[in-house]
Order: structure tokens, then sequence, then C-alpha cells
């Protein structure tokens, strides 16, 4: 056994020189570098990949670095020191390097972190939900006793540690004081990161754990941020009221933090799944193929299904080269009577998006969809920002059901976040901008809880005007008796569920004549067409790999169309579209060459594409009374014909005033109903502008402006 313990010992002494022959060898580069710029840099970055590529000595740093970390981080350390591999300006300095290491081989999951991990060096992929300010810690705390001796006591993460009396020879004196000039200060800050939600089973909690940091990678990273920390997982005492617990909380003191960049990443996609989607986007029904993946069991609404579609792959975000941004994800609406299963087709995309957050209008705040300032003792008593839903969801969807049912102060946290992508915070002393780079959408019914067909449908809608301006597609799904629609869906109702039975109770005993094959028949018209999981990887993967561009012929398409519709305004008629419907139409094209997984966009996706905008336009801002499109109805709330009417109807109160400025109401509706407008509208409008403010009636019968 002797021998073996020598060789052992001659081992561990010899690391010193292992990494100093690495550090020549691979890192020489980043060492000057460090040399010149120290201390206003002072971290070396080691990828664990070279290290493990250095030969035999390499594999076993490596190894010794997984297990035995706190060992390694100090020989490197002592290694850069020995050897003056980095020198300072001044020359008996001893520079204080951060060594810290990236890309490791393996992540782990924030929820099987188990005890065996404590010590070890882990890597962990979350968002970060929380953050606290950065603050100076101390780390070498000297004391001084009455007598002026003084004391030093190195102190770690946690409580405060004050030594039990003055270690000064012969001196009994108990009582010490700090003295912070002489003490050691290192900046930290404390993160929590969370995990990511597109590896949760359905109604788990998503599970959250402490960061430590200190020193220069404080304050490089904000709440929303998909990150990836490697460092030690450490393990504190639970102490309550006193009392030591058995229980330990676990912390990762954090080495270094990688910025997860690569959006789709963490959707694993091996050889064969990239050959079968290579097949899938080759196939000519791809379309119809994807929108039946859409929520089948809902019959019908086929033209809400290609939205969807679209809004899944989305188009193209564009960095101008003077800084601004253009989104390129896609915001749709789907407003409708009750019953219609927008919920259902809400949830069904939260499974199919490769990131996806659902919530409810009902239930949400401002605050739980954008981001809140909280004071807990995470930030021990301070102000934190904690990232909401809207963050949470950056680079996927946020679907909002009952977008009606939200408070109007809360509603209002949405506009910026739809058009610039971004969240602002200023509250609580904390100002911050946050990315919310994610598409929309929502669900809502109408304000009287049905359509109704003889009330503008701009009326009906219980949200501003502002907002739904932001929504590329507006889909209204009315609910109205027809026939042999009516006689489909109710079979297709029926079916669904007869099939659900049928399994339920061949599941508990089997019944005669029914096998795997008979159910898998019975199951064809509800089951989707791309497994959900295949269309997961699918989106990732047309968003990762392709970006098409615009051929001559779509871009002539697509300019005619909004022309033609531009070209039906003039002075009198409304105007029909806006550019912000054209910059919607070039993103659904985008979206439409994405799902074929082309690099071009053709003339049929210009086409497909201009079919469900004048769909959408058809039914949201089409004005009977002028016979054409009316954008206004939309953007405003008010057609064109609405406001032409209040105008001559305060035309005709100046015109017949007395010098008190009144005027008899039966006068002016009759001289406006002259001028071509029906009466019971005129009267309508009168009684809207008295309840608005915009007029009184100082006594029956008699009008006057304000």
């Amino acid at each position: 056994m002797v021998p073996g313990k020598d060789v052992e010992s001659v081992e561990i002494t010899d690391r010193d020189a292992d990494w100093h022959r690495f550090l020549k060898t691979r890192y020489k580069k980043e060492l000057d570098e460090l040399s010149r710029e120290y201390p206003y840099k002072r971290s070396l970055y080691i990828n664990y990949r070279d290290i493990e590529s250095f030969g035999k000595t390499g594999t076993e740093l490596a190894d010794e670095l997984l297990e035995n970390p706190g060992k390694v981080i100090g020989d490197v350390k002592d290694a850069i020191r020995t050897h003056r591999l980095v020198k300072t300006r001044k020359k008996d300095e001893q520079p204080d390097i951060n060594v810290r290491f990236i890309n490791l081989p393996r992540k782990i999951a924030i929820r099987e972190i188990r005890s065996d991990h404590i010590g070890k060096f882990i890597s962990v992929e979350g968002i970060l939900r929380k953050t606290t300010e950065v603050r100076p810690r101390i780390t070498l705390a000297v004391f001084r006793c009455p007598a002026g001796h003084r004391t030093v006591k190195a102190q770690s993460y946690g409580p405060f540690v004050e030594p039990d009396g003055c270690q000064a020879d012969g001196c009994t004196q108990k009582k010490l004081e700090l003295i912070p000039r002489f003490s050691r200060f290192v900046d930290s800050q404390k993160l929590r990161i969370q995990e990511s939600p597109e590896g949760l089973r359905g109604g788990e909690q998503p599970q959250t754990i402490d960061l430590d940091v200190i020193d220069d990678i404080c304050g490089t990273s904000a709440p929303g941020d998909r990150i990836v920390v490697n460092g030690i997982l450490r393990s504190i005492q639970r102490n309550s009221y006193g009392t030591k617990s058995t229980i330990f909380d676990i912390y990762v003191e954090c080495n270094s933090i990688e910025v997860a960049e690569k959006e789709f990443e963490e959707v694993n996609i091996s050889e064969e799944d990239e050959k079968e989607i290579l097949a899938l986007s080759k196939d000519p029904n791809i379309y119809r193929k994807i929108a039946h993946s859409i929520a089948p069991t809902i019959y019908g609404v086929d033209d809400v299904k290609d939205a969807i579609a679209l809004q899944l792959f989305g188009g193209i975000a564009k960095e101008m080269p003077d800084g601004s941004r253009l989104r390129g994800d896609i915001h749709v609406l789907l407003i409708g009577d009750p019953g219609i299963a927008k919920s259902q087709m809400l949830r069904y995309v939260v499974r199919l998006s490769p990131r996806a957050i659902y919530t409810s209008g009902q239930s949400t705040t401002s605050a739980g969809l954008t981001a809140t300032a909280v004071k807990d003792e995470f930030g021990d008593g301070r102000w934190t920002l904690e990232a909401g839903a809207l963050v949470l969801a950056d680079m996927g969807v946020a679907c909002v059901d009952e977008m009606d049912k939200m408070d109007k102060h809360d509603r209002s946290a949405l506009h910026e976040a739809m058009e610039q992508q971004s969240i602002s915070v200023a509250k609580a002393g904390i100002t911050a901008t946050l990315k919310s780079r994610c598409a929309l959408l929502g669900a809502a019914n109408p304000k009287y809880g049905r359509f109704d067909d003889f009330v503008p449908i701009g009326d009906q809608i219980n949200m501003p005007p502002s907002l739904l301006s932001r929504f590329d597609l507006l889909f209204v799904l009315t609910d109205k008796p027809e026939h042999e629609r009516d006689l489909a869906i109710a079979e297709h109702i029926i079916k669904a569920h007869s099939v659900g039975e049928l399994i339920a109770q061949h599941n508990r005993e089997p019944i005669p004549g029914v096998d795997e094959e008979y159910i898998t028949e019975q199951l064809k018209p509800v089951t989707p067409e791309i497994d959900p999981a295949m269309f997961r990887k699918y989106v990732a993967y047309a968003k990762r790999s392709c970006f098409p561009r615009l051929s001559d012929e779509a871009r002539e398409t697509l300019i005619a169309y909004y022309m033609k519709l531009r070209d039906l305004a003039d002075a009198n008629k409304p105007v029909p579209v806006t550019a912000r419907q054209l910059e919607a139409i070039v993103r659904l094209a985008e979206a439409s060459a994405r799902i074929r997984l082309s690099s071009v966009i053709e003339k049929s996706d210009a086409d497909r594409v201009i079919t469900i905008i004048d769909t959408c336009l058809r039914q949201v801002a089409y004005d009977p009374s002028s016979g054409s499109f009316d954008i206004d109805m939309l953007a405003t709330g008010v057609s064109k014909s609405k406001r032409d009417l209040i105008r001559n109807i305060k035309q005709a109160i100046r015109d017949i005033a007395d010098e008190n400025g009144r005027a008899h109401k039966p006068d002016v509706i009759e001289i406006v109903r002259q001028q071509g407008f029906d009466r019971d509208e005129v009267e309508r409008q009168l009684t809207a502008m008295l309840r608005s403010g915009e007029a009184m009636e100082p006594k029956h019968d008699v009008v006057k402006l304000i």
C-alpha cells in the first residue's frame, strides 16, 4: 500500500504542472489579454471541451473538475500565481483571477437535483425569474478589540460569523468591533431561475433554484433571460426561530453564466426526426395536414386553424441598421359566441408550441402578465423584479383567454408588449426593460355575450381600438344555426364521445370484437395527422433553420392587393387598410413559406395569405352603409359614416342655434335627415352625444353643444 500512497501524493502535487502546461498551450492569448486588462477584466473562461481534448491528462482534469470543483479551481489559481501567468502593472501584486468554466457536457434539470450532487460541478438551464440588486458582501472581516489588536475572520455565504474573542496572546477582550476599511468585500447578487415551461407535463408547478453570483458576473443578465448556469451545488442548514433543522436548503454557487441565445435548441431533433421533417415539408398536402393536426376534436373553423398554423411558425424578426426592430410574431384574436371551443383551441396551441404559456384574463393582472416588483425574503426584504407570463413566453406563444374580462388597466400592459415586444418596468425604484418576443393568441366574447347582427361590430367588441389594431388577424366566430353544418358537428361530437366511452370500457375489461385496430379506425377522425411531439419538432426546426425571402411575383401580388384596397379610399370614402396591415401580410407570407421549409416566398404563399386577410377584413371592417372596407371601424371604433353624421349634427345645431347656442331638437333631426341620413340613426347619435358629454339638454327637446 505504501508505494501506491507515494504515487497518489506525487500526482496531487503535480496538478500544478498539468494546469500550467494546459494553460500555456491552449490559453496563452487569453492570459496575455488578462495581463493587459487587469483589474478591469479579471475572469479567465475555460471551455470544458478544451480540457477534455487535452490528451489523457485532460480527461483526468475534466473528471476531477466535475467531482471536486473546489480543489480544481484552487489548483488553477495556484498555477496562475506560481508561474506568474498573469502579469500586473504593479510589480509585486498577486492578481486575483476568477477561473470560470463553460460548455459543460451535460445539463441537469432543476427537478432532478439530488443530495448526491452536493459539492459537485453541475450545469443547470432555466429562465431567470428574479434578481436582486448588486450589493457588496464581506469575504474577509477584520475586527479590533479595545486594546487595539486585530483579529481576522473569513466569511462565507449565509449568516455573518463573529470571532469568540480577541486572538492576540494574553488578551481576554470579548467585545470586538468590525473595521470595514480593512475588511475585504466582493460584489454579490442573488438570482432565482425556474424550469423552462416546455419541459413540464400539464399541471406541474415549475421548480426553482437560487444562485449565488459574485464579482464580475453580477448584473449581467435580466429577468426573462434564458440562461445556462455552471456552478457548484452547495447546501445550507435551515434555521427557524433559532432552532437548527435537519433539512438543508440547496443553492448553486455560480461559477459562470451562459446566455442561451439559440432559440428552440432545447427541442432535441435526431437525424431520423430531421429526415421525417424534410419528407413532410415536401408533401403537397402539408398545409391541410398541419391545419388538421391542430385541435382535431374541434370540427370546422378551418380558416382559424390555418391562421394558428401560420402563427406557430411565425414571420422573421428583422434588426434594422438604425437599431429599430421589426417584429416577426403574428398576433391573432378570436372573438366569438360562447361554446365555439375557443379556449380548447388555445389549450391545444400550448401543447403544440415549443414554448407557450396559457393564462386566463379573468384571473390575470398586469403585473402577472408583464413583470412585478416584489418585496420578500429572497432579496432580504428589498425590492426584486419578477418576470410575468409574457416575459416567460419569450420566443414562443402567449395564449390569453377571456381577454374581454380583463381589467382595463391590465389590458393596457399588452400595448407595448405586442408592438415593441419589450416590457418597460419603472416601479419601486427599479427601472428595467425586459424582452417579450412572443406571439399573442387571444380569445374574447362579444360585449353582450352573443353577437348581434344589427349592431356595428366595433360596438360589440369590448376592447380598445388601439389594442385591436395591433392584432394581425381578427376572427369573428358567430354561432348561427345552419342545418347541414350543425348536423356534421353533432355527429362529430357524438362520435368523439362514443369512442372515448369505448376506450374507457375496453381498458377495464376487453369487449368482444373490439381490438386495437378497431379502436384506431374509430379514432381516425379525431386523431391528428401529425403527432403533437413531431409537430413541435417541425415548428422548432422551421424556426431554427428557415428564413425565406420575398420573390418578385409575391412582392408584386402583395403590393397589388394593398394598393387595390387603398385605392378604394377617396375624400368621402373610408380608409380601407393602413400600413400596419401590409406588415401583417408580409409576416403571414413568411410564415406560409416556412411551413414548406422553403427559402423563397412564392406567389402561392401571397395568394393564400390574401385569402385569409380578406376573410378577416370582411368580418370586422366592412361598413354596410358605404359598401366598402373601413379600417377606421377597427382602428378608432368609429366608422367614416358615423363621423360624417356627428359632424353634420354639430353643424346643424350651430346653424339654427339662438344667441345662447340652443337649438330645437326636432329641427336639428329634420335638417340632418334631409342630408340623406336615417332618422333613427340621427336620434341614436344625438342621444349618444348627450350621454358622452359632447352636447347637453338644458330643457326638454332643446340641445346645446358643450
